[in-house]
């Protein structure tokens, strides 16, 4: 996470708190117990006869790849060490048990065709995919570092006056604005750390600051919806999405917007209502001082340029031919030549965030190499399964699961998965919006899990201004994640099936 980014030390607390929460739930016996089971089915999923999966062929490649994946599974969902701890040991074991260079007793007696590249795996910590965010996060630091993200705030909450409810509006809106260009985690502080002087000044006895204080974590986290960058799982469907070795659907930055934000815009407006009908304001006027102490020079008008034109450029990529992943590096070149991006700011980029999306696409290289997804796909009668089950029984698992686990490990579980399900029934999804409803679908459900303090870093950043009594969190996350699906599944069925998206 980014040091010099307004509020870290809010983000400091939650890693903070995260760590003792994380020894309280997993103290080291049951931290114990929890890995020995993980290893424990991994190891019995890995020298099962092939014969008790019930697919027809399965060689030992393939039932490596099946361990390795529960294995995966298990870790994220006892939550036993960091996720992307877990994302990083599941590519060494793929490197190392299955792959074309592998240790060599694990190679012996094994057909060659069947093992996964070495390079394929190595090659998605270095995907197009990894390279926009990158492009995403060095945009990030350097609106902080020139003080954009505190002008843009200033200006953008300015219009919204001082009517309480109307101020609520205003937050939830520029928090999701934000959110869909800076992590969510760093704009959830930034703008608590501007919201926080209000929320001592509200009355004691008052229920709005409950709204305002529950306005961060629902704006960051629906915002996240509006584009490819505003949160991981949005980038792990579109991978899958647009591989040219698979669905090739070629859906770009501003084609995702175009979509996405409309929806993103539909949810916020409800969250408002809900938020202002559940906890309606005491005081009717709020007052904000938000202190600008940036000084504008050459570099920061470099900063504004190169933001807009990126932006811009992602927009209209489309009529550019100039694909998203590209134009990410544009800020990282231009703005590293001109020293506004230093080596420093280099090693403060999120990449836990970075290696625990290249986990989830290796999962999916070695469902691809190792043949194990055109085993799934001719061994398992999906054609038979109802496609409304398929979709919306997927998105509600993946809601139920993201509640209690990362996000990120919620996407990079059920996409790779759900593109073999997907293509496999392709004719029948096609009325309900094709594939992309489906892959889509996970994302979204993704980013509308938000019933508990764990459930993502900006519920728990809020939850620590101790304004959040955790039913309140709860009532509000169910009321949106229920509304959020059916609006979500609702408008990919129409723009998949009109070919929109």
């Amino acid at each position: 996470m980014f040091k010099i980014f307004t509020g870290y030390h809010l983000v400091d607390s939650y890693h903070e708190w995260k760590r003792e929460h994380r020894k309280s739930k997993n103290p080291l016996p049951l931290k114990a117990v929890k890995i020995g089971v993980a290893i424990a089915v991994t190891l019995l999923l890995w020298f099962l006869p092939a014969s008790a999966y019930g697919l027809d062929g399965l060689n030992e490649i393939e039932q490596r790849v099946i361990a390795i994946f529960a294995f995966a599974a298990l870790m994220w969902l006892f939550d036993a060490v960091q996720a992307w701890t877990t994302s990083l040991m599941v590519v060494v074991l793929l490197l190392f048990t299955v792959s074309d260079s592998s240790l060599w007793f694990m190679r012996e007696g094994v057909e060659k065709s069947s093992l996964v590249s070495y390079k394929s795996i190595l090659h998605c910590f270095a995907d197009p995919i990894i390279m926009l965010f990158i492009g995403g996060f060095i945009l990030a630091i350097a609106a902080t570092k020139s003080g954009l993200d505190v002008k843009l705030a200033k200006v953008m909450l300015k219009p919204f006056g001082t009517k309480s409810e109307t101020v609520l509006l205003g937050f939830i809106l520029v928090t999701a604005v934000f959110s869909m260009f800076i992590s969510n985690t760093a704009t959830a502080a930034m703008m608590l750390t501007f919201l926080t002087p209000v929320l001592k000044a509200l009355p004691a006895d008052g229920k709005g600051k409950i709204g305002l204080a529950l306005a961060i974590p629902i704006g960051a986290n629906i915002g996240g919806i509006g584009t490819p960058i505003g949160t991981p799982p949005n980038a792990i469907a579109l991978k899958y999405l647009n591989n040219p070795d698979g669905m090739n659907l070629g859906i770009g930055f501003g084609q995702w917007m175009m979509v996405m934000v409309p929806l993103t815009l539909v949810l916020l407006f409800i969250s408002w209502w809900v938020l202002k009908t559940l906890f309606p304001f005491k005081q009717k006027t709020i007052h904000l001082e938000i202190q600008d102490n940036h000084v504008s020079d050459w570099r920061s008008k470099a900063v504004y340029i190169t933001f807009g034109v990126t932006i811009l450029l992602w927009l209209t990529d489309k009529f550019t031919g100039v694909n998203a992943n590209v134009v990410a590096m544009l800020p990282v070149g231009v703005l590293s030549i001109l020293g506004v991006i230093k080596k420093r700011d280099l090693e403060e980029l999120s990449w836990s965030v970075l290696w625990m999306v290249a986990g989830g696409f290796a999962l999916g290289v070695a469902l691809q190499e190792s043949g194990l997804a055109s085993r799934l796909i001719s061994s398992i009668p999906f054609g038979s399964w109802s496609p409304m089950l398929v979709i919306v029984g997927s998105g509600l698992l993946c809601w139920l699961m993201a509640n209690f686990i990362s996000h990120t490990a919620t996407a990079a579980l059920f996409v790779p998965i759900l593109a073999i399900v997907g293509q496999s029934i392709a004719p029948q999804l096609a009325d309900m919006g094709g594939v992309s409803t489906l892959l889509i679908g996970v994302a979204v459900g993704s980013s509308l899990a938000m019933l508990l303090p764990i459930s993502t870093p900006p519920n728990a950043l809020a939850d620590a201004t101790g304004m959040i009594k955790q039913k309140d969190m709860v009532i509000t996350g169910l009321i949106m994640g229920i509304v959020g699906l059916i609006l979500g599944y609702s408008l990919l069925i129409l723009c998949g099936s009109k070919g929109l998206i």
